[in-house]
């Protein structure tokens, strides 16, 4: 059975491209932007890890290949580990993130409406216009022009 072998990079919804195709990969086993080893029969995908884990295993997944075009082959159970969209934070790997620390939820939400309030009248500041001219005579430049110079011979 001929395997064909190529590198692809994990996204970071933890799918990975192949032949316009894209295959799901455990969160729990990768990292976005790891290069892994797609090995690729007529029947079959079968994504390895370029590090080999404490058992020396590689091997992330086993999948059927895809028929055609723009197909996307996923194991749901592959998502397990991937953020929510509650908040910014990954959660891959086996150990859930601690939160750095225990503020109140409307704290933190009064500091963010500060913040965006002191932002808005950052806006509001007026500030001094001049031509571009004044910064050709500070640094001693002449700006592009298509007309010669008045203290240029012509």
């Amino acid at each position: 059975m001929v395997t064909q072998r190529h590198l692809r990079y994990v996204g970071k919804d933890c799918l990975v491209a192949f032949d316009a195709n894209l295959y799901s990969v455990p969160a729990r086993k990768v990292r976005p932007r790891q290069l892994v080893e797609v090995r690729a029969t007529k029947f079959q995908i079968t994504p390895h890890s370029t590090v080999p884990d404490a058992n020396d295993n590689t091997l992330l997944a086993i999948q059927g290949r895809a028929v055609g075009r723009r197909a996307c082959i996923v194991d749901e159970k592959h998502w397990d580990g991937l953020p929510d969209g509650k908040n910014r934070r990954t959660t891959t790997g086996d150990v859930p993130p601690q939160p750095r620390h225990q503020d109140a939820l409307g704290e933190e939400a009064a500091g963010s409406l500060m913040a965006f309030l002191n932002r808005a009248a950052a806006v509001r500041v007026e500030v001094g216009r001049r031509p571009l001219s004044v910064y050709d005579e500070l640094t001693g430049t002449r700006p592009f022009t298509t007309h010669p110079m008045q203290d240029e011979p012509s």
